[in-house]
């Protein structure tokens, strides 16, 4: 039931009138907040009769939190920020019901959420918010949800949990797994609320992939926060199937095929306005399987191109290519490197209601409207070549695909830009001129590069001084000339970060992206006909414009974006 069929049923029991219900609708959707919230806060109506009738008309019951003491272990199975994002607080558990005190019993986004997390069956009762806010404040104040937050996450109580129960036999590395056992053990509450624990803390640490790793004598987890690998937990090697398991269920994967590698999906709705998707990767190594959890948050998407790290005549030459009405446009980089967000946004920019645009892609990362993407499924035949065929029929205006692998694909595509198609697709090369070779490596004649080529864009992703600890960073001038700083750059201020509690003592938040725009003028694709060499057409790209990656970190550098040691780590030297 939504909020307005709730206001008209207030309206109707005569609770309120419709003059005060359209004032508090207005509160509601100007601040964010319930409606009922709104009600009783302008006084239109008691606290104890809204609650009264939010019990009748849903069914449910009421309670009076002030009479209830709710022990520390329920307490415990729901986060605090959760119980507040909501406006919930659990109260009992009787087997694998939990029984949740809520502001608004008709959210079953929050319930779906709840049931996600804590892995009980949720049943709702119905509270005054004054009265919850007050209980979540008493019981969550006093410390009492650690064992499911921050870093410093306790197995203790889990695996207390998962000892007492006899019922759970774990696979031994040497045994035939067992079905039946291999779900039993997944599905039991200790570990579905370790595995989301494990998945809520990525995506509180903005991370971007999730390791799960199992070794002969141990079990760890690690977390890729702005492009490095850190080590997140190490839990006990005795579940490292029942964590495997549960994620293979959760992304619609075999439990029982330990032997392939295996790809799924996993969506997780974090409250009413928020999904964060994980693409799963199961691949089987000497010692068990090891999980991989690529995270999507669409909330994080950037498609406004000029905030992706373009300095702006890079950006301009881009902007340019994309605009004209046929060619190809290749980014290029490697896994990682935001190629897919960097072709993200530039059919946002390319996205309008005369042109139909289709995509090629493996995996599908976001769902974006008013284009036509497609799925590749490879064990069925659909691969990009014969996307691209499709799409050819479809009466397209532009073209996105996904990467160009092989010769078929190249075919087709450097085809497609030659009659009158946008092209836009990668390429995993090391800079923007040695995809000219790689291109011809692959068969494809020069003439016909230089006839499609509209631009190539190499990128890096580096990371980013965090604000909150920068600091003026003295660099020996000598570093500097071994880094290729031009000599007039030399007394320029550098910086770098001294390490705070926002950064995790790291010195960096966030990334930045790091852009080589080659832009192939006529005059650079007779370096092409002639026969150039990867490094002949590199210094002829830097004589006529091309910022390579290595200047285009400097320039970060000097911006105070990024560090010395950032350009070295992400970029090679442009003399060799």
């Amino acid at each position: 039931m939504s909020k307005e069929r709730i206001g008209e049923l207030l309206v109707r029991e005569n609770l309120i009138s419709p003059s005060q219900l359209k004032q508090a609708r207005d509160r509601s959707r100007r601040d964010g907040s319930r409606l009922g919230y709104e009600l009783t806060r302008l006084g239109y109506v008691e606290e104890g009769d809204l609650t009264s009738f939010l019990s009748r008309h849903f069914g449910v019951p009421s309670v009076n939190l002030g009479d209830i003491q709710i022990p520390e272990e329920v307490i415990n199975l729901i986060p605090a920020e959760v119980a507040e994002r909501h406006q919930c607080l659990p109260i009992n558990r009787s087997g694998s019901t939990l029984v949740v005190a809520m502001a608004d019993p008709s959210n079953i986004y929050a319930i779906d959420d709840l049931k996600f997390m804590t892995g009980y069956t949720i049943e709702p009762v119905v509270a005054s918010e004054s009265a919850l806010e007050e209980a979540i404040h008493t019981y969550y104040k006093s410390g009492v949800d650690d064992s499911i937050q921050g870093p410093d996450f306790d197995y203790d109580d889990i695996l207390d949990q998962m000892e007492l129960d006899e019922d759970i036999d774990y696979v031994d590395e040497e045994a035939m797994a067992d079905v039946n056992d291999l779900a039993q053990a997944s599905e039991d509450a200790p570990v579905i609320r370790l595995v989301n624990h494990i998945l809520v803390d990525a995506i509180k640490k903005g991370v971007s992939d999730i390791h799960i790793e199992p070794y002969e004598k141990e079990f760890r987890v690690r977390f890729r926060i702005d492009g490095v690998l850190q080590e997140s937990m190490r839990p006990p090697r005795k579940l490292k199937d029942a964590i495997t398991s549960r994620l293979k269920i959760m992304a619609n994967l075999d439990i029982a095929e330990r032997r392939l590698p295996q790809d799924g999906r996993i969506k997780l709705k974090m409250g009413r306005n928020k999904e964060m998707d994980f693409r799963v990767s199961v691949m089987p190594t000497l010692f068990g399987e090891k999980t991989v959890l690529r995270l999507l948050d669409k909330s994080n998407l950037q498609l406004d191109m000029t905030k992706l790290g373009f300095n702006p005549e890079p950006l301009k030459k881009f902007k340019d290519a994309i605009h004209r009405p046929y060619g190809m446009c290749l980014v290029t980089g490697p896994t990682g490197s935001g190629k897919t967000t960097t072709l993200y946004s530039a059919l946002s920019e390319l996205n309008q209601v005369s042109e139909n645009i289709s995509t090629a892609e493996d995996p599908v990362e976001f769902n974006l409207s008013g284009i036509n993407q497609c799925q590749m499924h490879e064990s069925i035949g659909l691969n990009f070549a014969a996307a691209l065929r499709c799409f050819l029929r479809q009466d397209p205006d532009i073209v996105m695909v996904g990467e160009i692998r092989d010769f078929e694909t190249a075919e087709i595509s450097i085809k497609a830009a030659l009659t009158g198609h946008m092209v836009l697709s990668t390429l995993h090369t090391n800079d923007a001129p040695s995809t000219i070779n790689r291109l011809l490596n692959m068969g494809i004649e020069p003439f016909l590069v230089t006839a499609s080529l509209n631009v190539i864009v190499a990128q890096r992703l580096g990371r980013r001084i965090c604000s909150n600890c920068k600091e003026v960073y003295n660099v020996p001038k000598e570093t500097l000339i071994d880094m290729e700083v031009p000599d007039e750059w030399l007394d320029r201020t550098v910086y770098h970060g001294a390490g705070c509690q926002t950064c995790s003592d790291t010195g960096y938040k966030g990334r930045v992206a790091l852009f080589e725009v080659l832009e192939c003028s006529d005059e650079f694709k007779e370096f092409i006909l002639q026969g150039y060499s990867t490094a002949e057409l590199k210094q002829e790209a830097i004589r006529l414009g091309m910022d390579t990656l290595r200047r285009a970190g400097i320039k970060k550098m000097f911006e105070g974006v990024t560090t010395p040691e950032e350009v070295v780590r992400n970029t090679a030297p442009d003399r060799r």
